[in-house]
């Protein structure tokens, strides 16, 4: 049986030191047909394993319900690396961060919350079962737990499989110091039959090492610079064992409005120099990041709220399209000095097709409301609703057409606001929108409400989407608000009620038509699947399908001006784009470029 241990102040495999020389790549931010390619590229820039967080929230998107198929399916993911010759590392949180929404966290967890509480720091965590042993928590938690084990365990190298290191929480030491909480996690991991070394990872800050590990477990560090000073505070903790950095930030992510962060390929390089030349494993985060496929992205509030980009580029090594950068080259000549390189050398990209065309068919967002519910507490997640898109209607006797005032105490996170009919105006969380003022009538008020991402760090986890009250129009209380869940999952009523634009007709795009929060849908022909970039400068804010298959959010604000399509969502022949635009558009096109634009970046 092949052993994977502690051994003085290394890992040792089979009673030989071995040195991590690791890579994150999420298996669920990159299309299954393309794990390979990314677990290859790896292995030819220098690395030996490849690390992953488990998203706790798309697995079981609901009680009871698991999903694992497509690029969820974290058993043929393992399978992959250890096809590769590689090894693993699985990270299952259950809070994984990741600028993931929620953290990883399940919308469904928090239901019964209060919706303006702050459900996830120090001081409120008496106030919410998170992160604890409170029952509510530990009861779906161990659920979670035995489901992913019971695909990790049988792959443990103990057992002829790649996996060499499991990880218990996610830096806890910032948010607790509970180590009953973390022991509990550690005796659950072992008594699913996990029997490889177990970590844990926090910043070399404060106490949050101490705070966030136990005696026996490995614990390792998360940081980008300063490498030398970060080392020697885990040395400081731990006098003997493993030296490891379990997140090497190699890069940076991108939040809506903000620009296109990067990083010094020379700089990163000279920093994972230093660790390897303490000795030290390492686990490059990221090594390939992917894309925020669907309404996964996360976000962050410390006073401003900003969700992240579709994009998960992060500046790795390997590019958003798994190509390599001036970084994996850098970081391929320092690991060079460490480990055998591979002669294989990664090939280069080729232009992308280029195409541009009018979309031909329209569809009202409004065909997604098939049912309209009274909201008490004006909230998404009150009626099961925990990402997407709702419509919030009232009715008021007030027939006053002079100017009017609507308040509401917090919008989360965007509001398209109509009185009878009339588009009136936007409220945006990411400006702390409250007030909005108009003009005309005010009988029928109609706000269309979208969760842009859960906040995926501090205070803010586990807080409910939608409208926080009270909602005053005028300093009055309005009546009773109704509430029409959007469906994103289902598509068909939208579908089924697209006007094809006859021959002869004027365009429907070309011309301006687009006033309402509409669905605009065109056919693309091209000669062989391929990776598309589809060009979003010109559109305003929305979503955007590829033949059935969400690729996430656009926005005016930047920086991302491209939506990366892989070649598996392509089609040769028809493909379908369709994209729901919540803003006005004067002339709205699509366009393929031939290489991605994440936006302008910022030294």
């Amino acid at each position: 049986m092949t052993t994977f241990e502690i051994s003085g102040n290394d890992f040792a495999l089979d009673g030989e030191p071995f040195r991590v020389l690791s890579g994150t790549i999420h298996y669920f931010r990159v299309p299954k047909e393309y794990w390979a390619d990314r677990i290859h590229k790896a292995r030819l820039m220098g690395l030996n394993t490849i690390e992953t967080y488990v998203p706790w929230s798309l697995h079981e998107p609901l009680p009871g319900v698991w999903e694992d198929s497509g690029r969820l399916d974290l058993g043929a993911f393992l399978d992959a690396i250890e096809a590769e010759g590689m090894k693993a590392i699985v990270r299952p949180g259950p809070y994984i961060c990741a600028e993931f929404s929620g953290g990883g966290l399940p919308g469904w967890l928090f239901r019964d919350a209060p919706p303006v509480a702050h459900l996830n720091n120090r001081e409120a965590a008496g106030h919410t079962p998170v992160r604890s042993l409170d029952p509510a928590f530990m009861e779906p938690a161990t659920n979670y737990f035995r489901r992913v084990y019971d695909i990790v365990a049988p792959r443990q190298i103990t057992r002829g499989g790649s996996v060499i290191l499991v990880q218990i929480e996610n830096e806890y030491g910032a948010y607790g110091n509970n180590h009953e909480y973390l022991q509990a996690l550690t005796d659950l991991t072992r008594a699913c039959g996990i029997d490889v070394p177990l970590t844990t990872v926090d910043q070399p800050a404060g106490t949050m090492l101490e705070d966030g590990t136990l005696p026996e477990l490995v614990a390792t560090g998360s940081f980008g610079s300063r490498s030398a000073e970060r080392i020697a505070r885990l040395r400081e903790l731990r006098p003997t064992g493993p030296l490891m950095c379990s997140e090497f930030w190699d890069g940076w992510f991108d939040s809506w409005g903000e620009y296109h962060h990067v990083t010094d390929p020379a700089a990163s390089a000279f920093e994972l120099a230093t660790l390897l030349e303490a000795g030290a494993s390492v686990n490059l985060y990221m090594f390939h990041g992917g894309t925020n496929f669907g309404l996964t992205n996360g976000a962050n509030d410390k006073g401003l709220y900003r969700p992240l980009t579709t994009s998960y580029d992060y500046d790795a090594p390997l590019d958003e399209t798994g190509h390599p950068t001036p970084k994996y080259w850098a970081f391929r000549e320092v690991l060079g000095r460490f480990t055998q390189l591979p002669d294989e050398v990664p090939s280069d990209r080729g232009p992308a097709p280029v195409r541009s065309g009018s979309f031909s068919a329209t569809a009202p967002l409004s065909a997604l409301a098939q049912e309209w519910l009274p909201c008490q507490s004006l909230t998404m997640d009150s009626v099961g609703q925990y990402s997407g898109f709702a419509l919030y209607r009232c009715f008021n006797d007030d027939d006053d057409v002079s100017t009017h005032t609507l308040t509401i105490s917090e919008v989360r996170d965007r509001a398209i606001v109509h009185a009878d009919g009339r588009r009136v105006g936007v409220l945006e969380r990411m400006d702390n929108d409250q007030t909005i003022t108009f003009e005309g009538s005010a009988q029928n008020i109609e706000i269309l409400v979208e969760d842009m991402g859960r906040v995926n760090y501090g205070p803010r986890i586990g807080e409910h989407k939608g409208l926080i009250g009270p909602i005053l129009l005028d300093g009055e209380e309005t009546g009773q608000w109704e509430i029409a869940p959007l469906d994103l999952d289902n598509l068909a009523p939208v579908l089924a009620s697209l006007n094809v634009e006859q021959e002869g007709e004027e365009d429907v795009a070309v011309v301006g038509k687009i006033k309402e929060p509409t669905f605009v849908s065109a056919e693309i022909d091209l000669d062989e699947p391929a990776d598309l970039f589809l060009d979003t400068r010109g559109w305003g804010h929305g979503l955007v399908w590829f033949n059935g298959n969400l690729l996430g959010r656009y926005n005016r604000r930047g920086p991302q001006r491209t939506l990366y399509v892989p070649a598996p969502y392509v089609r040769a022949g028809a493909n379908q784009l369709l994209v729901l635009e919540t803003d006005p558009v004067v002339d709205m096109r699509w366009g393929l470029l031939e290489g991605p634009d994440l936006g302008p970046i910022d030294w």
